[in-house]
């Protein structure tokens, strides 16, 4: 039979003792006491000490507690040791003591393997000397005979190799608990970050359409009001609702671009927006009745030819200069939903003023309108207002403040300053964001 064929049944043997632990020690005990009792009749002292009626007796009592070796080991442990020593005592003869102890040997050994190391430690010195004692005490030979401390020496091995075993148990269920954990926490980053990249297109994906919606609204309004009575006008406010739309179609290719999967066509690759592009925001709020007021300002020193203020939405991105890629974007973002609330619901008349300061480590960014103030459910005076021009369940005031806190920076909305009319919305950014995720 070649090896290809007998090794599927071993396979089988092992997985079923595996699975019949009562069995497989039953097997191992007869093993033992066949083991022990041959090991007698043909050794070399056979003649002079042939097998007696004790020895067998006690031999197989010994060998037979084998069998509940995993169930009880300590009390095996102690049933072998003390039917051991009864025969020692019993058959006083001064042969090798290998076949006699060999029951010892494996209780032992499965004490050690299977409790904790200082408690298994404890008992196998206790029965490792109470055993060597016995076979010293009543052996016919010397106490220093070479059989007595070969007693021990097997006896302490047995007991030194259960405790390797243990250890190696040990290792590798710590190893497995590891490689557990490890792919649990894989799992969990992955979530957090999946989370996260939804809550950052969710943002973008607002910010786009509501900016772009409310021009929309508007313009199709002023079309619908003045198209009998001044269709040059009513042409000029399609034409911006065109331009409107255009751009959040844009904006919207670009921010679901992001959803692209590895291998499909290159994303589009136009920057993002920023401060650079500040003057187009700002007309096209003009172009809907809204007068936006800028100043800029750099407290840091300038780099040379670079302008320390600024009172136009073009000179504002020269003063301020270059930015962080995600502070440039979180910049731009926060301005574009603070208009567009200011555009919601300040009234028509209203004025808005935006401020941008740009200091050593930090970039300041206020706008301040002179409205008839929010409506109810525009802010909890905490920063953390509800209201986009969508109602109480709007996300506007919510998202500036998660841009801003994922940058590190702060965001502050609430009335005017000392309770007047209007409404303010105050962001501080750190110009060295505190991670790079949303970048």
């Amino acid at each position: 039979m070649t090896p290809l064929t007998t090794a599927p049944g071993l396979c089988r043997a092992r997985q079923w003792l595996s699975a019949h632990p009562l069995a497989a020690d039953a097997l191992l005990a007869a093993l033992v006491l066949a083991t022990a009792l041959l090991g007698t009749a043909a050794g070399p002292h056979a003649r002079r000490f042939p097998l007696g009626v004790v020895f067998v007796l006690f031999t197989t009592l010994a060998c037979g507690a084998l069998v509940l070796r995993r169930r009880a080991p300590r009390t095996v442990l102690a049933a072998t040791v003390l039917l051991t020593v009864i025969e020692v005592v019993a058959t006083r003869h001064d042969e090798p003591y290998g076949q006699v102890t060999v029951a010892v040997v494996i209780a032992l050994y499965t004490v050690a393997s299977g409790m904790g190391r200082t408690v298994a430690w404890r008992i196998a010195a206790l029965a490792v000397g109470v055993l060597t004692a016995t076979v010293m005490a009543f052996g016919t030979r010397p106490w220093y005979a070479q059989e007595n401390f070969g007693v021990f020496a097997w006896t302490a091995l047995a007991a030194a190799a259960g405790d390797a075993v243990r250890s190696r148990r040990a290792f590798v269920a710590e190893i497995q608990e590891r490689a557990v954990r490890a792919e649990r926490t894989r799992d969990e980053e992955a979530r957090r970050r999946v989370a996260e990249e939804r809550l950052r297109i969710a943002r973008e994906l607002h910010d786009v359409v509501a900016h772009h919606i409310a021009l929309v609204n508007v313009q199709a309004g002023v079309a619908s009001h003045v198209m009998d009575s001044r269709p040059d006008q009513a042409k000029q406010a399609l034409a911006h609702v065109r331009e409107a739309s255009r751009s959040a179609l844009d904006e919207l290719r670009a921010t679901v671009g992001l959803l692209r999967q590895h291998g499909d066509p290159a994303a589009p690759t136009e920057p993002a927006p920023g401060l650079g592009v500040l003057d187009q925001l700002v007309d096209g709020f003009a172009r809907v009745g809204l007068r936006v007021l800028v100043a800029a300002a750099a407290t840091e020193p300038a780099a040379p030819g670079r302008p320390r203020t600024g009172d136009t939405a073009a000179a504002a991105a020269a003063v301020v200069g270059p930015l962080p890629v995600a502070v440039d974007l979180t910049a731009y973002r926060v301005l574009q939903e603070a208009l567009t609330n200011v555009h919601k619901h300040a009234g028509p008349s209203a004025t808005a003023e935006v401020g941008i300061l740009r200091g050593r480590a930090s970039l300041l960014l206020t706008v301040r309108d002179n409205g008839d103030g929010p409506p109810p459910d525009r802010t909890d005076g905490t920063g953390t207002g509800t209201d986009t021009g969508a109602g109480p369940g709007g996300h506007g005031l919510i998202g500036m403040r998660e841009r801003a806190v994922a940058l590190g920076g702060t965001c502050e909305a609430g009335p005017g300053p000392d309770g007047g009319p209007g409404f303010a919305v105050r962001v501080e950014l750190p110009l060295q964001a505190r991670t790079g995720g949303d970048a």
